[in-house]
């Protein structure tokens, strides 16, 4: 079980939240990167390999947060989307798979000749 999430704040201005555990880490999640990994059916669908692939994100925004008991939260992204649950266990294995998740994703679009800007 991860450790519990002691802050979560919202960077605004860089699109970013920033998450601290308990244990003493600490990652900074891009807006983009939350939405396009965002746990819910609507993204990764529902069963393996049904994940959608979403171009155009890399302006999106997250405009709110709500506490989802003391495990979670819901984002709520400037595009519409509010149907993902990000668990504590769930935003620490996306802080810690950052690095490669991005790196396939930017792969995945570029190989459908897709973008991440908007438009």
């Amino acid at each position: 079980m991860a450790a519990a999430v002691t802050e979560l704040r919202l960077d605004r201005a860089t699109r970013t939240l920033l998450v601290s555990f308990a244990d003493g880490a600490r990652f900074a999640l891009p807006a983009e990167y939350l939405r396009v990994e965002s746990p819910s059916a609507e993204v990764q669908g529902h069963a393996p390999g049904q994940k959608t692939l979403l171009p155009g994100k890399r302006q999106v925004a997250i405009t709110g947060i709500e506490p989802v008991g003391n495990y979670a939260v819901r984002l709520i992204f400037d595009d519409g989307h509010d149907t993902g649950i990000y668990s504590w266990e769930l935003l620490r294995e996306m802080g810690e798979q950052q690095p490669a998740r991005m790196e396939a994703y930017e792969e995945a679009l570029a190989a459908r000749g897709l973008s991440r800007d908007p438009g």
